[in-house]
């Protein structure tokens, strides 16, 4: 299966599709809650389904539609989660306020991170070490685990909640989003295991909620999903240059030295929930509240393809088309 599409909300499904011709190829009931969040495993065995209380591993290949293993320990709705690149442990974030370390093999939890608020993302860092999260307070928290503590907290806007976090694939780079509808961008600098922030800028991406930021594989765009009916694709580059379509929706608060807005992608209904971009960072799609998810073609800045099924919004979307390894 070289590319892999799913997506799931508040019906109690999972669904799988065929990318190109849009077709639900499989679909999964989750009966215990809402799913959260999505995360295919690097090597495509396996897809991590975020509920209330538990992630649920179910093999990708296989026909059965029960999990393979259920990790529980979480006392709320789990918000992040995602794989160590070999796949051999796996980290969530939770409403209950904390982080937690999970072996793969086994379910067993190895460390446990506690925010004292609720965590609304997390993701591992490329190098393995660090993970980033961000809390209900406004926090961004990076933990270190060689030395099983924190590291460093950023509080750009306290006590306005911090949504998402997004680090690029190359460790270059840390972006944020919160409540107020800002992004923050802080340069990642690496020498001798130390991680050194340095805030490059931040700006207005959106008038309601951000839901999720994302960098793109490439590390050249950055999109924004939001409460606001929007996912905006923004430029990591400088000196690109501005693209008019969507500018006119684009709030007059930005700063100097934002990053240029390159599209606005307009056609969703209701709120943008999440988004994942392709291999290449050339497509990209979308879930919303709507009860669709949508493939964009960034060159063009069209949908391309629809997903129609769910009965209930589309709140999360996990994509791997990374060539078999």
């Amino acid at each position: 299966m070289s590319v892999i599409l799913c997506t799931a909300g508040y019906d109690h499904t999972i669904r799988f599709w065929e990318a190109l011709s849009g077709i639900c190829s499989r679909t999964i009931q989750h009966p215990d809650s809402q799913v959260n969040r999505l995360c295919i495993s690097p090597d495509k065995r396996y897809l991590a389904a975020a509920g209330n209380h538990n992630v649920k591993l179910f093999d990708v290949k296989s026909t059965n539609s029960q999990p393979v293993m259920v990790f529980s320990g979480h006392a709320g709705n789990i918000t992040g989660v995602q794989f160590h690149c070999e796949g051999k442990w796996m980290v969530t974030s939770s409403e209950d306020g904390f982080v937690k370390v999970w072996q793969t093999k086994d379910a067993t939890i190895q460390r446990v991170y506690d925010h004292k608020c609720a965590v609304n993302d997390v993701v591992i860092h490329p190098n393995q070490g660090e993970l980033i999260a961000c809390d209900r307070a406004g926090g961004v928290k990076i933990w270190d685990l060689g030395e099983d503590k924190c590291a460093q907290e950023l509080y750009p806007e306290e006590d306005v909640s911090m949504a998402s976090v997004t680090v690029a694939t190359d460790g270059s780079l840390l972006c944020a989003g919160n409540n107020s509808g800002n992004v923050y961008v802080w340069r990642m600098i690496q020498t001798r295991n130390v991680t050194t922030i340095q805030a490059i800028t931040s700006f207005q991406a959106h008038t309601a909620y951000i839901t999720r930021v994302l960098l793109s594989p490439d590390v050249r765009q950055l999109a924004t999903c939001s409460a606001d009916h929007n996912a905006r694709i923004w430029s990591v580059d400088p000196t690109a240059p501005h693209c008019i379509k969507g500018s006119e929706n684009l709030p007059k608060s930005r700063k100097e030295g934002a990053f240029p807005l390159q599209m606005s992608l307009d056609s969703h209904q209701r709120w943008v929930w999440d988004c994942a971009f392709s291999a290449d960072s050339a497509y990209l799609v979308t879930a919303c509240s709507d009860h669709y998810a949508r493939l964009w073609e960034l060159g063009t800045q069209n949908v391309i393809r629809q997903y129609n099924g769910h009965h209930r919004g589309a709140v999360c979307v996990a994509l791997n088309d990374y060539s078999e390894r």
